[in-house]
């Protein structure tokens, strides 16, 4: 009869400890020694107010970040900027210039890439003829380029009016690029890979005011005289 109430103490115990080890583990967890490590936590989605926005990338390095210069009062470019807001009270130059240094980083790297998709929604159709036109032209010789950009040192707008409903603003990029061209062999047959260039180039964006759709489309581009 001992024996047997001395057998259950024993069963007793193992289960009493059993469930201490259970316990232990459920609050510390069990390590190996091969756990991957930690993820971080994933960041929040960007807000977006409307689906249909073309998402523009933004520059990590701040020194490339350049503020738009305030129009001087009373001048062309002033009036141009008022009659804009009269129409669109959204309209800030600030953000103007930001968006369309982002627009001028994806077209550019779009057409070294030949990535039409990509050009379409933001050139109006007859710039993306011509840029198309110059990608096919390029795919014919079996050829393909490579832009770097390594920076935009300026973006200041130059012009901005209201046309009817549409709404037109000029901007001067500055920017440093590295630009290669490679025939099919790899060979360079343009630029120079480790040369880092200063180009200008002179862009107009419009956009309809009376329409729901907040994109601009570029609708022209120049060189400076």
């Amino acid at each position: 009869m001992g024996e047997g109430f001395h057998f259950l103490d024993i069963i007793l115990i193992a289960m009493v400890a059993g469930f201490i080890i259970l316990r232990l583990r459920s609050v510390l967890g069990r390590r190996t020694g091969h756990e991957p490590p930690p993820r971080p936590a994933a960041p929040l989605p960007a807000k977006r107010d409307d689906d249909n926005v073309v998402a523009l990338p933004e520059r990590i390095r701040r020194e490339e970040v350049v503020e738009a210069a305030p129009a001087a009062a009373g001048s062309p470019l002033a009036a141009g900027i008022g009659r804009i807001k009269a129409v669109d009270r959204s309209f800030d130059t600030a953000d103007f210039a930001a968006g369309a240094k982002g627009a001028y980083e994806m077209i550019v790297t779009a057409f070294a890439s030949g990535d039409a998709p990509v050009l379409r929604p933001l050139l109006a159709p007859d710039v993306f003829a011509s840029f198309n036109q110059a990608i096919n032209d390029r795919k014919s010789k079996g050829e393909h380029q490579e832009t770097t950009l390594v920076s935009i040192k300026q973006a200041e707008i130059l012009e901005a009016d209201l046309k009817g409903r549409m709404a037109e603003v000029t901007i001067k990029f500055v920017a440093e690029l590295i630009n290669v061209t490679r025939d099919s062999a790899g060979k360079v047959v343009a630029g120079d890979p480790n040369a880092v260039e200063d180009v200008t180039d002179i862009w107009t964006f419009s956009r309809d005011t009376r329409s729901g759709d907040p994109n601009w489309v570029l609708i022209g581009t120049s060189a400076p005289n």
